[in-house]
């Protein structure tokens, strides 16, 4: 039986290297719209192609660093994407155009696409010894993401922009030496025979193509409604940078406190349960944004929103990790390029819903009818994956030898 000790130092060396890393990735896809305008003078074409260039980048390597994470140690696999992305900060700070930002573009999404894939392969080893691990994991990067706007916001008028991917590519740098720090293996010793006669990635994919289904419409629904906010509070009410921030931030918070406690009911519960409220939620919630008069009722409903993703996305990860068995690797990869996929048809389609001539009520509804469907199918969709209902507990859980 593995050590329980050995097990929490592992969760909690994932779990710092998510907040380190989460958190400076979001402020970067916070700030880097601003930056390329403001200061590298991009056109808003250029802009859209820098921002688009690192998904096309990540999306494709996802599959692979999959396959990867499968055959190599994903410590060390989760270390490499981290110095990447590190990289990529660096590049973003010290380029004098748009042209070498394209680079850096690259490098961070190939470094996103190991260290997620890895790391949260990586997590899943660690679901026999304790359900919550993916909730912890959430609620670690949202921890990450409200301290690193906090940081962020308030030093990037002593430091500028630049200053603060320079702080990023250090919060990196960190990251990977906590990834490299030896822990003791706690995987079977078999498992190289396992992974020869696990699902191939192709199978995987069908198997869990019910699942994969709901998770690009959670990402769709959660990217989508992320951006219309961003977009109404900048121009539908005139908000600035810091005052946006703060709109987001409690919803941020809400993401690194509630998500242990939401597992609990999980538990109590069930998956498909709690799924299925949360995207109803979810649906309710977006569609009031449609009505909501002034930013204070905006961020409350981004709160009661914030609550329902952070209930739903764990449970997401861990059927999928379930689901792949000893190819955790390949799993984890099949769900990061959804999710991935979810976020950018998401992005971009409440981005035209917008521009239309209602767009921002359009957009909100249209979010909603996307969350009230996840809702409908969310129970069939986990029964034809055939994982357990029910997390299992602790003490009923069997041990390997």
């Amino acid at each position: 039986m593995a050590d329980v000790d050995t097990h929490k130092r592992r969760a909690n060396t994932n779990q710092l290297a998510a907040a380190l890393t989460r958190g400076p990735v979001e402020v970067l896809d916070f700030f880097l719209p601003l930056w390329a305008g403001s200061q590298l003078g991009a056109s808003a074409a250029e802009v859209g192609a820098l921002i688009a260039l690192e998904t096309l980048v990540s999306l494709l390597v996802r599959p692979v660093a999959g396959a990867l994470a499968d055959r190599f140690d994903r410590a060390r696999l989760a270390a490499a994407g981290a110095v990447l992305y590190g990289l990529s900060f660096v590049g973003y700070a010290a380029t004098p155009g748009i042209g070498l930002a394209y680079g850096a573009a690259v490098l961070g999404g190939v470094g996103g696409a190991l260290f997620w894939v890895a790391l949260r392969a990586r997590v899943g080893e660690g679901l026999a010894d304790d359900d919550g691990a993916f909730s912890k994991l959430f609620a670690a990067e949202g921890g990450g993401t409200w301290i690193a706007f906090v940081a962020a916001l308030a030093l990037v008028s002593k430091i500028d922009y630049r200053g603060v991917f320079w702080l990023g590519a250090a919060a990196c740098a960190v990251a990977v030496v906590v990834m490299l720090v030896p822990s003791p293996s706690v995987e079977s010793p078999a498992l190289e025979r396992e992974l020869e006669t696990g699902p191939r990635l192709r199978q995987l994919g069908r198997r869990m193509r019910p699942m994969l289904g709901l998770v690009v419409i959670t990402a769709m629904a959660e990217a989508g409604v992320a951006l219309l906010l961003l977009m109404h509070l900048q121009r539908g009410h005139g908000l600035e940078l810091g005052q946006i921030a703060a709109v987001f931030l409690p919803g941020f918070i809400v993401y690194s406190m509630l998500p242990d406690f939401l597992h609990g009911v999980v538990r109590k519960f069930g998956r498909t349960t709690v799924l299925s409220v949360a995207m109803l939620c979810s649906a309710l919630f977006a569609a009031g944004l449609s009505l909501a008069p002034n930013p204070w009722v905006i961020a409350g409903m981004w709160v009661l929103s914030a609550t329902a993703f952070a209930a739903a996305i764990p449970v997401e990860q861990a059927i999928v990790a379930e689901a792949a068995g000893v190819s955790l690797g390949r799993g984890m990869g099949i769900y990061e390029s959804a999710t991935l996929l979810g976020a950018t048809v998401g992005t971009v389609t409440a981005g035209l819903l917008y521009s239309s001539g209602h767009g921002w009520q359009l957009a909100c509804l249209g979010a909603a009818g996307l969350l009230l469907l996840s809702a409908v199918f969310a129970r069939p969709a986990v029964r034809k994956v055939g994982v357990r209902e029910y997390p299992a507990a602790p003490e009923t859980r069997s041990k390997k030898p």
